[in-house]
């Protein structure tokens, strides 16, 4: 079978197509603005990309075509189509389906599908529960949005029975506007928090709250919900009605809960000590995804102390905390936090781990929500532990230096990327660690900072 991918480069829609290639398909996609690491993936497996959305597509005699949600049906100022390619397969009839629907019916049916949820800590969880399977012999199939250092890839069919899943509350397609997990049918469920987001999509948190209740509506009495202790908001999504057992962890009166320091405790199961985790990684946060893959690995036979072992040889996912280079002293960082929280959470991660060093948070505003100014308000509560803050304004619909004026002369603004530049590198000295997070590409900041930080350790030479 040929199919032919809308909007192929994005995490999910690249993850797809990886696995539609290893089960024997052709695949070929679209997309607009391409950036490492999924355009890399993709054409290391020999998958033809094309530049657009043209109509002239259609030539390539697809059997289906698999609509990513970047695709609507909006027009340009001229009132032309901005996805002509979408129109043309509307217009001739043609089949076509989304991305989560495809995958429900390709590739998750029969499996032992084992989904990770939540606003944050998604990509990290899936990819942690991922390896402990895979460091316990059960060779899961996996699709992560992003690409775990472990495997070197983001996604695959897999030899065992269990598929694990990124699981994704936004929207599917223009046409089915049911978040993505809906379509995946967990037999283990993992609520990692919940917190508004996707203001693009949703009204409000009560409306997320609804898309995770029919997620827990999916899965069998004979499955297990993991759920976060500490967040009200998935105890109201319980509250709702759950139909399967329900494992709890964060909390000290949760079913699995850590003991010490993020990156060396104790895991609790009912207050008894069943296993101890040492590794790379620090923060609360990755504290708690660690427990909630425990609690999940533990539902498909693997035991918790099995589960700690196998985070100790977890290297996490590129865009995690990665260091992109270390010049004159200056270490550059790559991540993808966005949120207000997962900004927060991130920083204080880098904090635990640098002490009194200094942080340089260099960011952009990217996500939907985030241009909107939905959550515009909480940026300088998320920057709190950074010594200085640099903030890309570019395409923002509000005013960033009026928003981080709170924090006085620890935040700078700048509209072009070359310009945020030149902030950091004037204000960066040796020792500093620069912290650069956003959802995108960034304009390629890392490297230009780390070439511009060169230039100038070159010229005091």
């Amino acid at each position: 079978m040929h199919i032919h991918i809308l909007g192929i480069c994005g995490t999910f829609m690249g993850g797809l197509a990886a696995l539609a290639r290893e089960a024997g398909h052709k695949v070929t996609g679209c997309d607009a603005g391409v950036y490492p690491p999924m355009s890399d993936q993709l054409r290391a497996l020999g998958i033809d990309l094309i530049e657009g959305f043209g109509a002239d597509q259609l030539a390539l005699g697809a059997d289906v075509w698999v609509v990513g949600n970047v695709v609507s049906r909006a027009r340009l100022a001229d009132g032309t189509p901005r996805y002509p390619l979408m129109e043309a397969i509307l217009d001739r009839g043609l089949p076509y389906t989304n991305g989560p629907q495809w995958l429900s019916e390709q590739v998750l049916q029969g499996r032992h599908v084992m989904a990770v949820a939540g606003t944050h800590g998604k990509t990290t969880t899936t990819s942690m529960l991922a390896w402990i399977l895979e460091h316990a012999g059960l060779h899961p199939g996996f699709l992560v949005g992003g690409v775990p250092t472990n495997f070197g890839i983001s996604a695959r069919l897999g030899e065992g029975k269990c598929f694990v899943i990124e699981a994704d509350e936004y929207d599917t397609a223009f046409f089915d506007k049911r978040s993505k997990f809906v379509h995946y049918r967990p037999r283990t469920a993992v609520l990692n928090n919940l917190e508004f987001d996707h203001a693009d999509i949703f009204d409000d948190l009560a409306a997320i709250e609804r898309q995770f209740h029919h997620l827990v509506r999916t899965v069998p009495a004979t499955g297990r919900v993991v759920v976060n202790g500490l967040e009200e908001s998935l105890a109201r999504v319980l509250n709702l009605g759950c139909w399967s057992e329900v494992r709890s962890f964060g909390a000290a009166v949760s079913d699995f809960s850590a003991q010490g320091e993020p990156d060396n405790f104790d895991v609790l199961e009912r207050g008894k000590t069943v296993a101890r985790v040492e590794w790379e990684l620090g923060g609360v946060h990755n504290q708690l995804n660690a427990l909630a893959a425990i609690a999940a690995a533990q539902h498909v036979g693997v035991a918790p102390d099995a589960s700690a072992r196998a985070l100790r040889e977890f290297r996490n996912v590129k865009r995690r905390m990665e260091v992109r280079g270390v010049v004159d002293g200056i270490t550059v960082y790559d991540d993808f936090a966005h949120h207000p929280t997962a900004i927060r959470t991130t920083v204080d991660g880098l904090r635990r781990k640098i002490g009194s060093q200094r942080i340089l948070a260099v960011f952009e505003p990217r996500s939907n929500t985030m241009k909107l100014g939905s959550m515009s308000a909480q940026l300088p509560w998320s920057l709190e532990q950074a010594d200085l803050s640099f903030c890309h304004t570019g395409g923002l619909g509000w005013d960033a230096a009026q928003v981080l004026a709170p924090m006085g002369g620890r935040a700078r603004v700048a509209a072009t990327i070359d310009e945020l530049v030149r902030e950091v590198v004037q204000a960066a000295r040796p020792g500093d660690h620069v912290l650069c997070m956003s959802n995108g590409g960034f304009g390629d900041i890392h490297a230009k900072l780390l070439r511009a930080l060169g230039a100038r350790q070159s010229a005091a030479a």
